[in-house]
């Protein structure tokens, strides 16, 4: 299982720790906003579609971040946007900690999100471009692991800051204190080296992105489908990742009891990346990610309609973050695969961050309908709506798996 690592070269093993580690702020700052999103709904007052818009809101930004950083990196470099992605999202969330109302924290939480649209696609790109093609789907699913690493220590912080400070400055000191570890990011990234790939077309005399790139014949139509995909499968993530605090606060689970809840759902993460990405590697993308989409579906509707011991909300948690989250590590190798190295990052950003805002958009709607139905019910039905699309999405996109990451056209 970790064989791929231990054979690994400098530069493979730097660049693992700065994706993996940069996957998991990426996720610490996303995840802790959503443990006080109960404590803003009492302190401003705000409606549960105001609730569902504010956790919405940097996801959105981050479609069109995610879009321009994927251009910018198949034109400038992938590490130079990596650490333009950790500095903006960092600034945006020390400014989000001094907003004094609704509407200040909502704009700051936007600006935030242009950062976090280019994390995932860049840093997704230049791991599948260094690491060894037969090691891709294994290195890559690792690298999304930090996703339930960065949930668990939001969750530890967030509880802690609860326990022990005033509801005003715990929300404020949760953004304050994204600041270390980005610097331990940004000081990692620093000494990052380029791939090889994008050394050698940046060298040649070929066509560069733009903002036109995915409507080409050739890209256009794995980009509309891997972004039919992803939006299947963010929607069914986010609207559990979002909301699942707020569920478990409304069905009575104390403070203490979320935190042993949401560090059991991140171990189940733990164990859904690792499994993922052995399946993707041995048994191909397509045929993993339709499996663990199903699944997902199946434990989902149960812990939404099901009566919640605590020994059942356990259980139910970890199948939660095997299933729901790591189906995410088939997909950065899936998408690398299908693209050409002088558009990669341009189609996968556009590809993963469009999905990204069709998926917000289920987070909003959830609350929404959650004023008219009750919260559980609400995310079993768009949970469903996502994983259907995402399988009609499976049915046509190709399997590339292991396929050389050179210069040419991508085979679609």
């Amino acid at each position: 299982m970790f064989g791929w690592y231990t054979t690994g070269n400098p530069q493979e093993k730097r660049t693992f720790w700065a994706c993996f580690l940069g996957w998991a702020l990426d996720s610490y700052d996303l995840q802790i906003f959503s443990f006080f999103l109960p404590t803003l709904v009492l302190l401003w007052h705000i409606s549960p579609s105001e609730t569902g818009l504010m956790g919405t809101a940097a996801l959105l930004s981050a479609s069109i971040g995610g879009w321009i950083a994927g251009i910018m990196s198949d034109r400038i470099g992938r590490v130079k946007v990596l650490l333009f992605t950790v500095g903006w999202f960092t600034l945006f969330g020390v400014i989000a900690g001094f907003a004094q109302n609704y509407h200040q924290l909502l704009l700051a939480r936007t600006l935030q999100g242009i950062g976090f649209g280019g994390e995932w696609a860049v840093g997704a790109a230049l791991m599948a471009e260094v690491i060894k093609p037969e090691n891709r789907g294994r290195a890559l699913g690792f690298v999304q692991s930090g996703f339930g690493v960065g949930w668990a220590l939001s969750a530890i912080v967030a509880t802690w800051l609860i326990a022990n400070t005033p509801a005003d400055l715990a929300w404020r000191l949760s953004f304050w204190l994204g600041v270390i570890p980005a610097a331990i990011v940004f000081g990692i990234r620093w000494f990052l080296e380029e791939s090889h790939s994008f050394k050698t077309v940046s060298h040649q005399v070929v066509e560069r992105a733009g903002l036109g790139t995915v409507f080409k014949p050739g890209l256009l139509r794995p980009s509309a489908f891997a972004a039919l995909m992803v939006a299947g499968l963010q929607a069914g993530a986010y609207v559990v990742a979002i909301w699942l605090p707020t569920l478990l606060s409304a069905r009575g689970v104390t403070t203490a009891s979320v935190l042993v809840n949401v560090l059991i759902l991140a171990l189940g993460t733990l164990f859904g990346f690792a499994s993922c990405a052995y399946s993707s590697d041995r048994f191909g993308r397509r045929i993993t990610l339709a499996t663990m989409s199903v699944g997902a579906w199946i434990v989902t509707m149960l812990y939404m309609l099901i009566a919640l011991s605590p020994a059942v909300t356990q259980i139910m948690g970890f199948l939660i973050g095997f299933f729901t989250i790591g189906t995410f590590a088939a997909v950065s190798p899936f998408l690398s695969e299908l693209f050409p190295t002088y558009a990669r990052t341009t189609c996968m950003g556009f590809s993963y961050n469009i999905g990204k805002t069709i998926g917000a958009l289920a987070v909003t709607a959830v609350g929404v309908a959650a004023e008219f139905m009750s919260l559980a019910p609400a995310i079993a039905l768009f949970s469903t709506i996502s994983y259907i699309a995402c399988l009609i999405a499976l049915i046509f996109l190709e399997e590339r798996r292991g396929v050389e990451l050179g210069t040419g056209v991508a085979a679609v």
